[in-house]
């Protein structure tokens, strides 16, 4: 017999996200969201998942969002448990992605007087959130329908925006009061508002006038309306289109490796290969030199398409376009002149350089991070997930294609801290193979992520270990510190080897060029169980070999 918590908010609040479709639960443990863990593991239509470290539990929910593109709950119980989710809200909310965060609180008379794992968890996430609601206790006057209007006002908001929404919801005990039938509630009347749009009376004035066109796309998903949209503006070779590894687009006409083009462009090179008018399309830009060439440039029209987000990332731009990028590209091409410009020859030629010289300095180069990635990028079987953690590790891929797969980085925040347990949320919900690409200070931080009942056996990860954060060694400041090792890289001499048997991991270690090439061409294979590949690159300078590949790249 099924057996549901007796908190009526706790009903109207499951009843309401199913009517809403959103199915998958993930709950941390605890006592004080035990009626939310009863309930949802009792009724119909819930996926749920246990995850126990909260901090990692936020970001298995953003990466279950970012798989079946719709919003996620998350759930736990009270105090810092909270807290620990606001990594993944923060990501969340900088990168557009769905997430519910339903906290369990103690009564609101329970807050400042000490009582055990009761902080002020009321807006606690407000500066990144899109909307924080508070909950009435049942026994409060006109609980029933306020916490009805509020749950159906904080659904639709995280619809709407595509990010992070909070409903706190204070819970007086009993906890564990239990009841065999649910109350039936009223229809639903769904008011999700639709953003309508026109294209303005300037837009098309602007294209076709302008001589020098530059679209620049960032962090998103992959779109095949999208994809066509831009491959027709550059069939005729009217606009130059820049985009990043996880940008998710495949045409051979787009410029997918900025960084190969542009790392070591002068004063001079910064003139000649600006835009008058500069298109942006998605969230965080990887790169940072083309975030300096931008900048530098100062094009006289700069166009940002999102639906939510508005940044004037290059300091310059002039017109916020606010809905899809595909629903922008129908209208603009109805209007837009498609005329070639020597503008697009411009950078074409220098692509054309720039690719041969990065395949004669791949032929120079021996075991090391930057041969790991090269030979990854074409032993990857295609149409896998491919996740890459931050710093390092989505550097290294800007240089090399990986266009067969989709590629995902949280780059909203852009931190290490929730690489591993995004990408396993991700593989929980996908049945395509989940392929995680870490350096080793983002894998062991997040070790928790691999704590988790639910990881499909065809998942794999590949971390690259230098013994450190090797990133400190690339970037210009931190290696003329005396500080460097200790407390900025990090050096350490740790493997992974125990921790994928704890976790019940296959595990296979590599040190040089040819064992890796042989081990990668049977990694991808199903077998019984997930498994890590740990490529030690520790003996070697890796920092040394990325500044020569720059050098080399003049």
């Amino acid at each position: 017999m099924k057996q549901f918590s007796s908190k009526r908010s706790i009903q109207a609040l499951a009843y309401l996200l199913n009517e809403y479709g959103i199915h998958n639960i993930v709950i941390s443990p605890g006592s004080r969201n035990a009626p939310l863990a009863i309930h949802f593991s009792e009724s119909e239509g819930f996926n749920c998942y246990s995850i126990v470290d909260e901090r990692s539990a936020g970001f298995v929910g953003l990466g279950m969002a970012k798989s079946e593109k719709k919003p996620v709950a998350v759930t736990c119980t009270s105090g810092s448990a909270a807290a620990n989710y606001y990594p993944a809200i923060t990501e969340a909310f900088y990168s557009n992605v769905p997430l519910l965060i339903l906290t369990a609180d103690r009564p609101t008379d329970f807050v400042d007087i000490f009582d055990g794992q009761t902080i002020r968890q009321k807006e606690l996430f407000a500066q990144h959130s899109y909307g924080d609601f508070q909950l009435l206790e049942d026994g409060k006057e006109n609980a029933d329908e306020t916490n009805f209007e509020l749950i159906k006002k904080a659904i639709e908001l995280c619809i709407e925006k595509k990010g992070p929404v909070h409903i706190n919801i204070p819970l007086e005990e009993p906890l564990y009061e239990l009841v065999t039938e649910v109350p039936k509630f009223p229809p639903v009347e769904k008011t999700i508002r639709r953003k309508s749009y026109e294209l303005p009376s300037n837009i098309a004035a602007e294209w076709n006038t302008a001589k020098r066109i530059m679209i620049l796309v960032g962090t998103r998903d992959y779109s095949e309306e999208l994809e066509m949209q831009l491959s027709q503006l550059v069939k005729n070779h009217s606009a130059v289109v820049l985009c990043e590894v996880n940008s998710n687009l495949r045409n051979d006409k787009f410029f997918s490796h900025i960084d190969r083009y542009i790392y070591n462009f002068t004063e001079e090179d910064f003139k000649t290969y600006a835009p008058e008018l500069l298109i942006t399309v998605g969230q965080n830009v990887v790169s940072k030199k083309v975030k300096q060439f931008l900048r530098k440039a100062k094009p006289k029209n700069h166009w940002h398409i999102d639906e939510v987000w508005q940044p004037d990332t290059f300091f310059s731009l002039t017109e916020k376009i606010e809905t899809t990028p595909e629903n922008f590209f129908a209208k603009l091409l109805n209007v837009a002149k498609l005329e070639p410009q020597p503008f697009f020859n411009l950078w074409d030629v220098l692509r054309d350089k720039k690719d041969l010289k990065h395949k004669e300095y791949c032929l120079l180069t021996n075991f090391s991070d930057f041969k790991f990635f090269e030979l990854l990028s074409y032993k990857t079987p295609e149409n896998v997930n491919l996740h890459f953690s931050n710093s390092s590790a989505i550097r290294y891929a800007q240089l090399f294609d990986f266009r067969k797969d989709k590629v995902y980085c949280n780059r909203g925040t852009s931190g290490i801290d929730g690489s591993t347990s995004t990408a396993m949320g991700f593989a929980m919900r996908n049945p395509n193979q989940t392929v995680l690409v870490t350096g080793d200070l983002s894998f062991f931080y997040d070790i928790n992520g691999l704590w988790n009942n639910y990881i499909p056996p065809y998942t794999r990860i590949l971390i690259f270990n230098n013994g450190g954060g090797d990133i400190f060694r690339i970037i210009p400041g931190p290696s003329s510190t005396n500080a460097l090792d200790e407390f900025i890289l990090t050096k350490h001499h740790k493997n992974a080897e125990l921790l994928a048997k704890h976790f019940g991991f296959g595990y296979t270690k590599v040190d040089d060029e040819e064992t890796l090439s042989r081990v990668l061409d049977n990694f991808f294979k199903p077998d019984a169980k997930a498994k890590i590949l740990e490529i030690d690159t520790s003996k070697v300078d890796n920092a040394e070999v990325l500044k020569g590949y720059f050098a080399f790249m003049k």
